[in-house]
């Protein structure tokens, strides 16, 4: 048995350590909910894993407050009607569609950090690119198969009996991969060609969705639907590989690279005008050009890094990147996009 006076030395010992540990975890709970918060704004479909993000925020002293605000076409729509009172400090997604409207509303602020490496991936001035991904059709192997009916050639083979009911696309009003794949067809036919086609499909019976998941994961036949023909993505396959619960050595669908049919979509991140935490909103815009998430990014977001010394992640080895691609040009996207958009819903919806 201990001597009664180092007994009550231990406890006293005790008794002030658990005083400085209560100390030590309410000054770490103090710094919580002292810290600064970075407001980042971004689409539903921004992903990267925690351990990153947690990282991000020791190494910046600050906490992220993440809002996701739907469709890219949704997240901007929010930002242009909240920029009188700014309801994040930077944003993540705008892509080479939706940049001439945003620098036509004056939301986001020029890049004040280091210059980065545009040599092959390039979006207008105060926008930083992260990563790119190919819009294109994206085809169910077994139901051709099934069928024993060849793949379509061209936009022109999709109007013709063979092809009736067989494709389903998204709104380009309400869906950033349908308004980059009407930009497309326009890219390549030119605009009379275009909606001449697009009456075409209308009467070849063409599926129109209000967005991305209930064009592929309802409509799709690959997921159970009745349409082996779907816009996505040309990293589409690679994910079906990825997410599988089958050891696959081949994904169960193809993209299709025709000529008018695909659609390089660049996405980037930017400062918002009149944000808080403009030092951090910097360090968030480097994070995301880092080499880390550059390379977290491709098996999480299923885009390639726009950084092109990063290595390609083998989860994107069934991703081809097609050899071309078609678009109107930057200018008349910024001039013309929401005419189009609008004679689209004329053509094919009404």
């Amino acid at each position: 048995m201990p001597h009664p006076a180092l007994a009550l030395h231990g406890f006293s010992f005790a008794r002030r350590l658990g005083r400085v540990c209560l100390l030590g975890l309410l000054a770490a709970s103090a710094w919580l909910a002292h810290a600064a918060e970075l407001r980042v704004l971004t689409h539903a479909s921004f992903a990267l894993p925690k351990p990153l993000l947690a990282q991000f925020e020791k190494e910046a002293g600050v906490t992220l407050r993440i809002t996701k605000a739907g469709d890219a076409g949704e997240m901007l729509n929010k930002l242009i009607l909240t920029r009188a009172n700014p309801v994040a400090d930077v944003v993540f997604g705008i892509d080479n569609v939706l940049a001439g409207k945003a620098l036509a509303a004056q939301v986001l602020d020029p890049w004040e950090g280091p210059a980065v490496d545009e040599s092959k991936i390039t979006l207008p001035a105060g926008l930083v690119p992260v990563d790119y991904g190919y819009v294109t059709l994206n085809f169910d192997k077994a139901w051709f198969a099934k069928k024993g009916l060849a793949l379509p050639q061209s936009l022109d083979d999709l109007a013709q009996p063979a092809y009736a009911k067989l494709l389903v696309v998204q709104n380009p009003a309400t869906s950033s991969p349908g308004n980059a794949f009407l930009l497309a067809t326009i890219g390549a036919l030119g605009e009379t060609r275009a909606f001449d086609w697009w009456a075409r499909m209308r009467a070849n019976g063409v599926k129109v969705t209000k967005g991305w998941t209930e064009a592929y994961y309802t409509e799709f036949s690959h997921s159970g639907g009745a349409r082996p023909l779907v816009v996505s993505y040309a990293s589409s396959p690679a994910a079906e590989v990825f997410y599988s619960k089958l050891k696959l050595a081949e994904p169960p669908t193809g993209s299709l690279a025709l000529p008018g049919g695909v659609f390089r979509q660049i996405e980037g991140v930017a400062l918002i005008k009149g944000g808080r935490e403009r030092a951090a909103a910097l360090r968030f815009v480097q994070f995301l050009r880092s080499p880390a998430v550059q390379q977290a990014l491709q098996a999480e977001m299923w885009m390639f890094p726009a950084d092109a010394t990063v290595a390609r992640a083998d989860a994107l080895r069934h991703a081809v990147e097609p050899a071309a691609f078609d678009s109107p040009g930057a200018q008349a996207i910024a001039e013309k996009n929401a005419e189009w958009v609008q004679r689209w819903t004329k053509v094919v919806l009404k």
